[in-house]
This record gives structure tokens, C-alpha cells and sequence, in this order.
């Protein structure tokens, strides 16, 4: 007995020590606490419930407390207290001293507020602050993603362009030390004691400094303030000497592409993003009670079956996977917090069935951080590839484009994304979307391109200009800021072009500090007054567009400088005029090309210029030059047929199915006389056909079997080839083009309706006319009988026969009519 007592001593003990080394290999270093900021609001309550399961779900080591700012008005009607752990801290929306409504200065207040006053703050060592709108994806844990005291770990924020100018010598004496960093910070608690006081006297700092909030100072293309609480956080970290550990791994964006090998452990769902034909922006739901309605949840993404469907790319697909992640989260939180609420059992539905599937727990389980996910921006430094090392490998490449939610933009990208497939250009490719949220909320093709939504500058938010060009130069700015890009040379192509090969640095010898361009002539500013006005080195500017080869280091130094120049050349109205800028117009339209050569020349940018990359359908081609890229931004012709973008700026030939444009002529027709003018057709021949090739492919994977009467979506299958007449007629307006086509389509429309309709309808006459027949034998026969019997009574079935015979007459014509779906005039 003795023995075995002291067996079972040794076994507790045991047990004690496997215990303790437990305890230690899950938290060595300290205890942890996450915090978040938000205010007394139903957007921010929704945003609450997604982050409250995703912290469940994630298993989040600590405990985790909402900073809670709401004026004592607000809290009388507030709801959603019960929705998160909270510690509630004074709303400085509007500033006690300045009377500036600014709410993003609720971060740094209430993290101080909660420092000074909760006893939690004495009892941590380690913090972790997130913002509402995010997916935890995985465990946080400090010292395995290397923070240190003295060294907090945060994420990139490329945006803030002022900690290299002005603003940072303005507001920290330490510059040099300025960090581009917010979203994910991880902090020891004595770092951040000594930090957040600065943070928030930083901000206020910025916040009141309006002489400097301009764009081309902050980045921030609204030119508001709006972002002086992350400048007040890099500014506050400089200022105590506190240097990050950057890491553009652990945090991405719903709708960007992880690189590959990385797992975020972190979803930051700021910006819209879409799956196919469903999208979510969080903004749309700014005053969305759905907290609070029992049964409702967000508007359901695609299901994992239907994205392996989406998109073959296996990288690109997790991708997709990412973002169905993130909404499914927020809307399995929903679901149980209408669940905690009272609310009754939801009916069954399919989607519901998917949520609480064992397929989606899986699906959603802990991720955690790879090697290679790890790895900090200092540590990852890409070596130039020198054009003479033949034994290195290619540079990356990702090439963007710019376009806007129109129908006009959106065939343009349908023919530009299937000429990207077949053209064997190397990497990825992205469509920079700008938007205004009314735009965005009714537009439909989310699907149509690999894309990076952007804000609307069409209409510029300080001058009220509305100059839509524009949004190229921003839209270029708001990716470099916002994106995770792993490449080291980015090629800009306009929507309007087809790619016929690839474009790449190597052949066409681009390197850092010498990009490659294609010829634009008319840029006649670069040789007058109007260079010497809006460059201090006149002498380097290059009359380049179209196409264009940049590494990855220039763009990020000259981005802004070509969006602020396109403002400055615009804001010019003096030297509009035709002989100063070669605009025949003389309306400004080109100050976006002038804002680029202009820009590239403030850095002394030297373009190698290259006339073999690009043609425009319709010229001549030099003989043995295999260009790269048609670009379709003149009218073209070919004999009597003829092609003008213009002319379908208004026509939607995405959504309606099986709309194309005029067929080209056939090669084999073409004069072969001319070796010019023949090389010149064959060319534009192929524009056109690649076009109505893409748009073929693009209705057959939208609207099913071209012999097919089904819709999709509710449009209508339609053929505008019927316009080619017009649009051949070289003499005919782009008045009289526009006011012919609603008449083309809907005659055509009709037509081809009326056609399919025929078989069907010949089919039904044809039984009709046999029953008929077959009733009329047995008439007869029946007559001849009776009157074999009944010869006195002859005439008068005779008449009755007749009566009959018009009557049947009269009634096979209504069905014919009928069948025929043929409107006949009472």
C-alpha cells in the first residue's frame, strides 16, 4: 500500500511538471490582451460581432476588450452593450478644445483612457490593437511574429507619403525615423505607456495642421485630415525613437492575392471586394441595424464549389477562398449573436445548413503563421537583375489598367483580359476600378477582371473639376498604397488596347531609372512654355503614353508626383490652347499625358522610346515589326466596314447576350495590290475579329448555348450586327450613329425572336391543320350517311355544314394568330 502511495506521488507530481511545461510553451513570454476601437454605432456593432467570433474561432490567446467611445446622449439609446467585453471610455468625436469633429481620435484617446484607468492595463504585458473591420484568422501571438521591447511589429501602410517630405520635418525631430505602418500593432506594455500619450498629441497636432493636409503632402487623395491619426502614430513612434519591425505578410486586404507560400492570420476588409457577381463594401452598410434583425444576415458570397469554378489560378483562388472567409465569418457571427439576442430559430435554408456545416468549420479553423509569412521588409530585399546576367532569373511582372463602372470600360476590359490569356504575357494582371458607392452599387461587372477598386476622382474633391482621366494617375497611387505587389517591373496598358504578345522589361531593355515608353508626338508642351512652367527640368521631358515599363522602385517615387501634376497642368486653363499643348480640342484632356511627362521629368526619369511595341489598327505597319499591342483609340476601316469606340460608348454589350459588333470583312476579300495597304487591313481585321472573339467567349460562359432562347440575368439575347451599315458610312454623325441604334436593336431583337419562334409555331399549325382535317372527314362522312337516310332535310344540313365550316374557319385563323404571336388591329 505504502508503495503505492508513493507511486501516486510521483504520478501528481508528474503530472504537476507536464502541466507547468505546458503552461510555459503556451504563453513563455507574458500575458497578452487585444484591444479595438469603436464608437455607439450600428456599423461599428456588426463590425464588433465579426470580430468577437473571429477571436473565438481563431482561439486568441488573452483576453480581448472593446474601447468604447459614446457621449452620454449617445448611450442612453445605445443597444449593444452586451455585444463584447468593454471598457468605456469619453467620446472625443468633437474635440473638447477645438470643437473639430474628427471620431478616428477616439483610437489613440481611448487607448490612453484605458492605460490610465482599467486594471487590466496593470495586469498585461503584451498588446495587441486591431481595428473593428477585421478577420482574425489565427492566433496573435507577440513573440512568435519577433516583437520585442523596443521593437513593436505592425503592418505596412505604403500610403503615408508624409513621413518622406515636409510633414514629418514638421511635426517629429526624428524624420529619419518615421515609420509607414497602422492596422496590426503589436506592443510591449511598457512601449506603449510611453508611446500612446504622444500618439493621441500627435494627432491633434496634424489634425489642426490644414496648411499641409493637400495630397501631394499626405497621400491622402481627398485631401480631408482624414488620416492624421496614422500620421499621429508614425510621428508619436519617431518621436521616442521606437523602429518597427514592418511586416506586409500577416495582414491582406479581402479581394488582393496573397503571395504565394504566405497565410494571413489577419482579413482587414476596408476596401470593397467582390467573388463573381457578388460584392460587399462595408460602407454600403454605414447605418445597417442588422445586429438587432432577427433572421437577416449579409447578402450571401459564392459557395467553395462554385469559386474552384471562378478561377483555375490556384493562388488566386485562395484568394477568393479568402474573401467568402471573411464575409461567412461575419455572418456566422450574426447568426449567433441574434441567437444570444432572443431571437427564434431561423427556417431552414441552404446557406444556413452551409454555416453550421462541418465542411465550413474546417474550412475556417486556426491558421497559422508560416516561415515564410514571417518574414519582416527589411529582411526581403530584391536584388536588381542586371541585363548582361543572363544566368539570373526574369524580374516579376504585373501589369494594371485603368478603368471606370461603365458599360463603356467594361468591353474594353472583356477584350483586353482574353487578348492577357492568349498573349503569353508573364504574371498577373489587375484592373484598377475606380468608383463613386453609387456607381459601385448598382455595377455589375465585378467579374470580368482580376481587380483593385479605387475611389472616384472623376469629380475632383477639392475644385469640383470633373475630368475622369484623372483616375488613371490616382488609381496607379491608391494600388502602389494599398496592394501587396511582389513585382519588380509593372507594365501600364490603357483599357482600350488588345495585347498580341508580350511585354516584357527584358526584351525591351527597362531598368531602374530608365523606363521604356511608346511615342506620343503631339505632346508639343514638351518642347514650350508650358514645360517650362510645370517642371524644373523642361529639358527632360519625353513626349512617351500608351504603353508603359516602370520598375517598381521609380513608380513608387513617381506616382504622386504624376497624379499632383495632372492637378497643376489641369488647373492651367491659360495654356489650353492648340498650339501650346497640341489638344485640338483645347478643352485640358490630355492634362493627364502632359501630368505624366511632366512628373517624369521632375525626376529626371530618361524613357528609352520605343516605336515597335505599339500600333494603331488603321496605320500603316513597318514591314518585319512585330507589334506588341493594338490600340484601338482612333477610328479604323477596312472598305465600307468600319469600327469607332465612340460610337458604342453607351451600348452595353457585357451584360446583354450574345452582343457583338460588326464583323470585320473577310481576308480572303481584301485587294492584295497594295503590300501597305494589305499588311495595314489584315491588321485591323484582327482588332475587330479579337474583340467579337471575346465578347463570344465571354457571353458563352454568361448566357449558356448561343442556340438557346434562355436569358441571362433577365437580358435579352441580342445581335447588333445590324448596325455595320451605319457604322460603315464614313459621312454618317455620331448623331445619327447613336440616334440608329436603340431602333437597330430592338428591329433586330425582333427579328431573331421572330425566327426562333417559327419552327415551333409551324410545328403547332401543322397539328392543328391535321386534327382539323381529320374532324372534317368524319363530318363528311357522317353528312353522306344522314343523308341517305334523310334526303328530304339535304339543303338545310347543307346550309348548317357551311355555318359549321366558317366557323371552323374563322376559329383555326384566331389560333394561328395567336401561335404566330402576331398582334392583329381590332
Amino acid at each position: 500500500m505504502e508503495k503505492v502511495s508513493i507511486l501516486m506521488v510521483f504520478m501528481m507530481m508528474g503530472m504537476l511538471c507536464i502541466d507547468t511545461i505546458e503552461g510555459a510553451r503556451k504563453n513563455p513570454k507574458g500575458r497578452i490582451h487585444t484591444l479595438f476601437s469603436v464608437e455607439c454605432q450600428n456599423y461599428f456593432d456588426w463590425q464588433t460581432v465579426g470580430l468577437m467570433n473571429s477571436y473565438r474561432k481563431a482561439k486568441q490567446p488573452g483576453p480581448i476588450t472593446r474601447l468604447l467611445s459614446c457621449t452620454d446622449e449617445e448611450k442612453k439609446s445605445y443597444r449593444g452593450m452586451h455585444l463584447a467585453p468593454t471598457f468605456e471610455v469619453p467620446s472625443m468625436s468633437k474635440h473638447p478644445r477645438t470643437g473639430d469633429w474628427y471620431p478616428a481620435i477616439n483610437k489613440p484617446a481611448g487607448v490612453v483612457h484605458w492605460l490610465k484607468h482599467s486594471k487590466d492595463a496593470k495586469n498585461v504585458d503584451w498588446v495587441i490593437i486591431l481595428d473593428a473591420d477585421m478577420v482574425i484568422r489565427g492566433p496573435i501571438i507577440p513573440w512568435e511574429l519577433g516583437a520585442e521591447k523596443g521593437r513593436p511589429v505592425a503592418a505596412y501602410y505604403g500610403y503615408l507619403r508624409g513621413c518622406d517630405n515636409i510633414l514629418a520635418q514638421l511635426h517629429t525631430k526624428h524624420p529619419e525615423l518615421c515609420d509607414k505602418v497602422g492596422g496590426l500593432l503589436v506592443y510591449h506594455i511598457d512601449d506603449l505607456r510611453a508611446f500612446a500619450p504622444l500618439w493621441l498629441s500627435k494627432t491633434e497636432e496634424v489634425r489642426e495642421d490644414r496648411a499641409h493636409w493637400a495630397t501631394n503632402i499626405t497621400g491622402d487623395i481627398y485631401g480631408k485630415g482624414w488620416i492624421s491619426e496614422m500620421y499621429g502614430y508614425s510621428f508619436g513612434a519617431a518621436e521616442i525613437g521606437l523602429r518597427h519591425k514592418i511586416n506586409d505578410n500577416l495582414m491582406i486586404y479581402p479581394g488582393y492575392v496573397p503571395r504565394e507560400g504566405i497565410e494571413p492570420i489577419l482579413l482587414h476588409y476596408g476596401l470593397p471586394f467582390s467573388v463573381g457577381n457578388w460584392s460587399f463594401n462595408k460602407l454600403a452598410h454605414h447605418d445597417d441595424g442588422v445586429v438587432y434583425e432577427c433572421g437577416r444576415l449579409f447578402p450571401e458570397p459564392p459557395y467553395p464549389r462554385e469559386v474552384r469554378q471562378l478561377e483555375l489560378d490556384p493562388n488566386r483562388r485562395r484568394g477568393l477562398f479568402i474573401s467568402i472567409e471573411c464575409i461567412n465569418t461575419i455572418n456566422e457571427g450574426l447568426l449567433l449573436q441574434h441567437a444570444a439576442n432572443g431571437c427564434p430559430k431561423p427556417a431552414w435554408s441552404k446557406y444556413l445548413s452551409f454555416l453550421k456545416s462541418k465542411a465550413f468549420a474546417e474550412l475556417t479553423q486556426p491558421k497559422y503563421v508560416t516561415t515564410a509569412t514571417l518574414h519582416m521588409m527589411e529582411d526581403t530585399k530584391e536584388e536588381h537583375v542586371d541585363d548582361d546576367d543572363a544566368g539570373k532569373p526574369y524580374p516579376k511582372i504585373h501589369t494594371v489598367f485603368s478603368t471606370e463602372c461603365t458599360k463603356y470600360f467594361d468591353w474594353q476590359t472583356v477584350g483586353l483580359m482574353h487578348s492577357f490569356r492568349l498573349s503569353g504575357q508573364p504574371g498577373n494582371i489587375t484592373r484598377l476600378l475606380s468608383c463613386s458607392d453609387e456607381d459601385l452599387k448598382q455595377y455589375k461587372g465585378h467579374d470580368l477582371a482580376p481587380t483593385h477598386y479605387v475611389p472616384s476622382m472623376s469629380r475632383h474633391p477639392l475644385t469640383g473639376d470633373w475630368y475622369p482621366a484623372i483616375n488613371k494617375p490616382a488609381a496607379v497611387l491608391h494600388w502602389l498604397n494599398h496592394a501587396n505587389i511582389d513585382a519588380e517591373f509593372i507594365v501600364i496598358l490603357d483599357a482600350d488596347m488588345i495585347l498580341r504578345g508580350p511585354i516584357t522589361p527584358w526584351e525591351f531593355k527597362a531598368a531602374r531609372g530608365h523606363p521604356v515608353s511608346t511615342p506620343y508626338d503631339y505632346l508639343i508642351g514638351c518642347d514650350n512654355e508650358l514645360a517650362k512652367l510645370h517642371t524644373s527640368h523642361p529639358e527632360a521631358c519625353d513626349k512617351v503614353g500608351g504603353v508603359i515599363i516602370m520598375h517598381i522602385d521609380d513608380l513608387r517615387k513617381f506616382a504622386l508626383l504624376w497624379l499632383h501634376k495632372t492637378e497643376e497642368v489641369r488647373a492651367d486653363r491659360a495654356h489650353y490652347a492648340r498650339n501650346i499643348t497640341g489638344d485640338i480640342y483645347e478643352s485640358g484632356w490630355i492634362s493627364e499625358m502632359y501630368g505624366y511627362s511632366f512628373g517624369a521629368a521632375e525626376l529626371k526619369l530618361k524613357h528609352t522610346v520605343n516605336t515597335e511595341i505599339l500600333i494603331y489598327p488603321g496605320y500603316v505597319p513597318v514591314p518585319g515589326v512585330k507589334y506588341r499591342v493594338f490600340h484601338y483609340g482612333l477610328q479604323f476601316s477596312v472598305g465600307n466596314w468600319s469600327f469607332d469606340k465612340a460610337d458604342w460608348r453607351e451600348v452595353d454589350m457585357v451584360n446583354r447576350c450574345w452582343a457583338k459588333f460588326p464583323d470585320p470583312p473577310d481576308p480572303s476579300t481584301l485587294d492584295r495590290a497594295g503590300e501597305d495597304e494589305l499588311r495595314r487591313d489584315l491588321l485591323s481585321i484582327e482588332c475587330g475579329k479579337t474583340l467579337n472573339e471575346a465578347l463570344n467567349l465571354h457571353h458563352e460562359k454568361r448566357c449558356g448555348n448561343a442556340n438557346s432562347l434562355s436569358t441571362s440575368e433577365g437580358d435579352e439575347r441580342t445581335d447588333v450586327s445590324g448596325i455595320s451599315s451605319k457604322i460603315g458610312n464614313l459621312d454618317e454623325n455620331i448623331v445619327s450613329i447613336s440616334n440608329n441604334m436603340s431602333t437597330n436593336y430592338s428591329e433586330k431583337s425582333e427579328s431573331v425572336q421572330k425566327d426562333d419562334e417559327m419552327p415551333s409555331s409551324f410545328r403547332f399549325w401543322v397539328i392543328i391543320l391535321w386534327a382539323f382535317s381529320g374532324t372534317g372527314f368524319l363530318v363528311v362522312i357522317f353528312v353522306v350517311y344522314s343523308g341517305h337516310k334523310k334526303r328530304g332535310t339535304r339543303s338545310k344540313h347543307h346550309r348548317s355544314r357551311r355555318r359549321s365550316s366558317h366557323a371552323g374557319y374563322m376559329e383555326m385563323n384566331g389560333r394561328d394568330r395567336h401561335s404566330r404571336g402576331v398582334d392583329v388591329p381590332l
